[in-house]
């Protein structure tokens, strides 16, 4: 009976230390989740930083969560540098730019190269760059800008606006210039001989004369732009520079037709590029192709108003350009300048070769079909004997309406343009009974695959006499 009792007493001796050891615990427990709420509420954002949205995962960082307001008033680029700094080093990451919300940010670079790879940006609120003069210093060539990135994505529902307006006022118009303003007037004097003076500025402060791109990628590769809007840049909308594998689609550019060289799409060496599906309303080229640029394919683009698409101006100040395989299809152009231009300086060298231009629906521009190897941005440039070497370029089904020329291939002498082909190009004036330029072609060479509306019977069949011509071309 003692020995029973004995260990009956040991027993429940066992059992209390067990009971009291989970209550201690439990307590502890309570005490660490208190005291890790009492240090969140003092230092909420830092602890934030590890916590991430309601309804996030761990690898989104909303913007918001780094002390963005988002009243489109104070200065948020603190918060969106800490968010991406984050963002940066986790691989497949979020950093969220929430919808409802408007963000004021100044010059800011989103940089690699040392960021973990697929990134991405979703950009679902509107983000608006300053309109004070101050807040620029003496100026910046960008204002979104990443760089040297892999796999980076900006995408969403989201805006990015230049404020472009207070920017506009006091730039002076540089295109078309006097020299260029004879290939675009009709002879019936109907155009207009001076351009509309864009929106004023509203601030006393003169804007710097370095006009910011709204959004550009540098150095990057595997490029992806969708869903969102840019509006009123400055200056160029969306640039692409030194870049491998680029792709646009349901992105849409929205500025004034009367805003001075506000490109919607630049690009410059890059390669491998997709861009499609897209609206792009400018004061400048739609899409922009410089040196260095090849495999390109663009197509079901919305262009206008603005000057067309455009592959240069290239070989200005006697540099070397280099352009090739670039496909332009299935194209919507209303009340542009130019249709598909081709514009190079005097002077330069290099090459522009293998470009097919087809399906595209012209209404109410000025010239559908462009080749100016005469190109120049003053009031006069000298005359020069090199100059870029243009070859293989096919224009297809090019039909609608003009308001001045039809075609205007002006290719130079020392290099004449050749394999130039045209095949159903159906043009016709907006106006029957206003007297329009004739199609003009000067050392342009080719051939015309079916009838034209209207003729163009100033193309050169066959191939230049001079030798040389062909020696020069492959230089790239």
């Amino acid at each position: 009976m003692t020995g029973f009792s004995l260990r009956s007493f040991i027993s429940l001796l066992i059992i209390a230390f067990l009971v009291l050891s989970e209550t201690c615990n439990a307590r502890r427990g309570r005490q660490i989740t208190t005291s890790s709420t009492s240090l969140y509420r003092k230092k909420g954002s830092k602890m934030l930083t590890n916590s991430p949205s309601k309804g996030y995962s761990a690898t989104t960082f909303n913007v918001r969560d780094y002390g963005a307001k988002g009243d489109g008033k104070s200065d948020d680029i603190k918060a969106f540098e800490a968010a991406w700094t984050a963002a940066c080093k986790v691989e497949a990451s979020t950093m969220l730019v929430p919808s409802e919300y408007v963000f004021l940010l100044g010059p800011i670079s989103f940089s690699g190269p040392y960021c973990q790879h697929n990134i991405l940006f979703q950009l679902d609120g509107t983000i608006i760059a300053p309109a004070d003069a101050e807040a620029w210093g003496s100026g910046f060539l960008q204002w979104l800008d990443f760089t040297k990135l892999v796999g980076i994505t900006i995408k969403g529902s989201g805006k990015i606006d230049g404020n472009g307006a207070v920017w506009w006022h006091d730039t002076p118009f540089d295109d078309p210039t006097e020299e260029e303003s004879k290939l675009i007037i009709p002879s019936n004097n109907t155009m207009q001989t001076s351009l509309p003076i864009p929106l004023n500025s509203s601030l006393g402060g003169r804007m710097p004369g370095i006009k910011p791109t709204a959004l550009r990628f540098y150095g990057s590769s595997n490029v992806t732009v969708t869903g969102i809007t840019i509006q009123n840049s400055p200056q160029c909308h969306l640039k692409f520079d030194n870049c491998i594998g680029v792709s646009v689609y349901n992105f849409s550019v929205s500025s004034p037709g009367d805003s001075p060289n506000t490109d919607g799409i630049h690009l410059q060496n890059s390669k491998d590029i997709l861009i499609r599906s897209s609206n792009v309303s400018c004061g400048d080229d739609c899409i922009s192709i410089q040196t260095g640029c090849s495999n390109v394919y663009i197509h079901n683009i919305n262009c206008g108003p603005g000057h067309g698409i455009s592959i240069g101006g290239l070989g200005k100040d006697n540099t070397k350009a280099c352009v090739s395989n670039v496909t332009v299809k299935d194209i919507i152009m209303h009340n542009t300048m130019n249709g598909v231009r081709i514009k190079t300086w005097q002077g330069g060298s290099g090459s522009v070769q293998g470009l097919m231009f087809s399906n595209i629906q012209v209404y109410e521009v000025q010239i559908p079909i462009v080749i100016d190897q005469f190109y120049c941005d003053k009031s006069k440039c000298p005359n020069q004997t090199s100059a870029v070497a243009l070859s293989e370029i096919n224009y297809e089904k090019i039909t609608g309406t003009y308001t001045v020329k039809p075609v205007h291939l002006a290719c130079s002498d020392s290099m004449p343009c050749v394999d130039v082909t045209l095949t159903d190009i159906q043009l016709k004036p907006l106006q029957e009974q206003y007297h329009m330029y004739e199609p003009y072609c000067w050392q342009t060479f080719g051939e015309l695959y079916t009838p034209t509306v209207p003729p163009i019977q100033c193309l050169q069949v066959g191939k230049p006499s001079s030798s040389t011509t062909q020696a020069n071309y492959g230089q790239c």
